[in-house]
């Protein structure tokens, strides 16, 4: 891949999360996710790549754009496998609560897993685990041997996971040994790209979340030297055939970065719409301007850039466009509510 599509896919991001940051704390994650998504796939349009979507919002029958097959780029660059998650944190932007941004990755054709819309098992670590520890020892045995190489008591460990009742035990083991517990509320993308990002102080992140948010987030490791290891969790016949149409010959196989990944070059683009433990939020300055926080990462080169951006927003139409489809809505709603009072 050329190295400018480094800087080119940032772009997209950055519109992406202009878009979603209006909605922040209206309550509203539908229509949050769905700007996110609308102005992803307007501005992928100039992005010099002949790309496929292998993760994106669905089914080609489930979501109208940025569906897992369409064929996204001005179709004149090199041919790519694109993953997307325009808003990771839908929830978080409806409420607005902390670490939703918009996120991609691209590596050259076939080397990013399709992975099946199911629950993956997780284990992501730092450049200084990796190799260390395995998705396939109990919970304990890890943290222990996080810690000896780490050079940290176990009561100085934090491991970071969703917050959600499926891991009540995996609390209970954590607790029971002693280690701090960091939970998420929402955005497993961030969550897992945590231990590899220094300041952040995560050294483990462990957990099911979402599968198609485990191969964003192992293409972010890549690109930082860390590690994700997975485990796809079906949990019927119609899932675990779901694995095998999708290539995936052994749903049960612990997955490897190479599995999700390939061993090719990657890259990684993030823009924050709220403010987060490595990124900064969209911010609204005056004259009609907008700041952006990104990060963009490329595996070939190790190379980590983040990037502050100030937007004109009268020179984005697509946004404008959004504003004035918005504000005939309301003017509709307004008018059957006086018909209503007639």
């Amino acid at each position: 891949m050329e190295r400018e599509l480094a800087l080119e896919v940032i772009r997209v991001t950055e519109l992406a999360a202009l878009a979603a940051s209006k909605w922040v704390g209206r309550g509203k994650k539908n229509e949050a996710d769905d700007a996110a998504t609308r102005a992803m796939r307007v501005m992928f349009d100039s992005v010099s790549v002949k790309g496929t979507v292998v993760i994106g919002e669905g089914e080609m029958d489930e979501a109208p754009m940025l569906y897992i097959g369409e064929q996204l780029g001005n179709l004149q660059g090199p041919e790519v496998d694109v993953a997307v998650d325009p808003l990771e944190g839908t929830n978080i932007v409806a409420q607005g609560l902390d670490n939703a941004i918009s996120v991609l990755a691209i590596a050259n054709k076939g080397n990013l897993l399709h992975a099946p819309d199911m629950y993956m098992e997780k284990l992501a670590v730092g450049p200084e685990l990796v190799g260390k520890v395995s998705i396939a020892d109990p919970i304990e045995d890890t943290v222990k041997i996080a810690a000896k190489t780490l050079g940290k008591h176990l009561n100085e460990l934090t491991v970071m996971l969703l917050d959600r009742e499926r891991h009540d035990s995996l609390v209970k083991a954590l607790r029971k040994v002693g280690v701090r517990i960091k939970f998420l509320s929402d955005g497993d993308v961030a969550g897992a790209i945590a231990p590899a990002m220094p300041e952040s102080g995560i050294d483990l992140f462990v957990g099911s979340g979402g599968a198609p948010e485990g191969v964003l987030a192992a293409a972010a490791l890549r690109c930082l030297g860390g590690e994700l290891q997975g485990r796809l969790m079906p949990t019927n016949a119609q899932e675990y055939q779901r694995c095998i149409d999708m290539g995936v010959k052994d749903p049960y196989k612990v997955l490897t970065m190479d599995d999700m990944v390939g061993k090719d070059d990657v890259i990684f683009a993030a823009t924050g719409v709220t403010t987060g433990s490595f990124l900064k939020g969209v911010r609204y300055l005056s004259g009609e301007r907008a700041e952006t926080h990104s990060l963009v990462m490329r595996a070939k080169t190790k190379t980590i850039r983040y990037i502050q951006t100030i937007h004109y927003l009268p020179n984005k139409p697509f946004l404008n466009e959004e504003e004035e489809a918005e504000a005939e809505t309301k003017t509709v709603v307004k008018t059957e509510e006086d018909l209503n009072q007639l």
